[in-house]
């Protein structure tokens, strides 16, 4: 990523939740440990079905009294609706304040740059009063800043960062394995686990009970995940959603993304599967792609 680049993710939706009960209510339904979170500590999570399918996914940011929800902006109504089913009798106001506050990414370098940081997953500072963070999920996915709308370009200009097209990171996260639009597409299609939320650090396998909790750790405790959400490059021809992926006439797995940035669930430890060989995809011939990061 370049470090004189900064990308304007104008996508992506911004939540608050806060409260006398915002921790408590937080830690009940999310995969990972909100009693970890703190002014510089924030981290990646998700919210799951009751039987542990993918719903939402977003970054958890501490913010005065409560927490910013970074999350897709296309599904953010989605997700305000589901928590304030769950609110009940909680103490917590949800708001959606996406149309003040705005999130953009920066390089890993550039976040180095900036004093008082450090170089670990998710530490988070201030930068003119707005909050900067290291990508939980994975460093070469750079830094990022939420800030208010009005203040966000005074601050890009003091970190003399020029807007370039949001594409390029994009490409980078599909290139990294880490699909970030049109996450509408996965819900209630595969398992949480599945989405590489363990190696992408959303899950606190330690923290005790939430929405969906039994069966991802079902999962891992008996090595039963043997289905991975990864990156999918089309040679020939064209596909579509749900259309399945063969070799040798055998289905290893199915296209659940089908875009610029196309991600299919895929049967991994199938003696027909191998990374970067080709498969069938209806008339298109297609390979996954195995992220850097990723041991099988």
């Amino acid at each position: 990523m370049n470090t004189e680049k900064v990308y304007i993710l104008e996508d992506r939706g911004i939540l608050y939740v806060n409260g006398l009960d915002s921790v408590k209510f937080l830690q009940n339904l999310i995969s990972n440990d909100i009693e970890k979170v703190n002014e510089s500590k924030s981290c990646f999570a998700s919210l799951l079905s009751p039987q542990g399918k993918f719903l939402f996914d977003f970054i958890v940011v501490k913010h005065k009294d409560g927490y910013f929800l970074d999350c897709e902006k296309k599904i953010v109504d989605q997700l305000y609706k589901k928590l304030v089913i769950y609110k009940l009798k909680s103490k917590v106001e949800i708001l959606n304040l996406s149309n003040e506050f705005v999130v953009a990414a920066f390089s890993y370098e550039k976040f180095l740059s900036i004093g008082g940081t450090k170089d670990e997953l998710g530490y988070t500072t201030k930068y003119n009063e707005d909050h900067v963070l290291l990508d939980p999920r994975n460093k070469k996915l750079g830094g990022r800043i939420i800030a208010n709308l009005e203040k966000l370009y005074m601050s890009l200009k003091k970190m003399k960062l020029k807007s370039s097209n949001i594409d390029e990171y994009y490409k980078l996260s599909f290139e990294l394995g880490i699909p970030q639009s049109n996450m509408d597409q996965l819900q209630e299609k595969l398992f949480g686990i599945e989405c590489n939320f363990v190696e992408l650090n959303a899950i606190d396998f330690k923290k005790g009970c939430y929405v969906g909790q039994e069966n991802t750790s079902r999962i891992k405790n008996k090595d039963k995940l043997n289905k991975r959400l990864l990156p999918l490059q089309v040679k020939k021809g064209s596909i579509n959603n749900n259309d399945p992926i063969t070799s040798n006439n055998v289905e290893i797995g199915k296209v659940l993304i089908a875009n610029k940035f196309s991600f299919a669930l895929i049967k991994f430890k199938d003696k027909e599967f191998e990374y970067n060989k080709e498969f069938k995809c209806g008339d298109a011939n297609i390979k996954i792609l195995k992220p850097n990061w990723m041991n099988k």
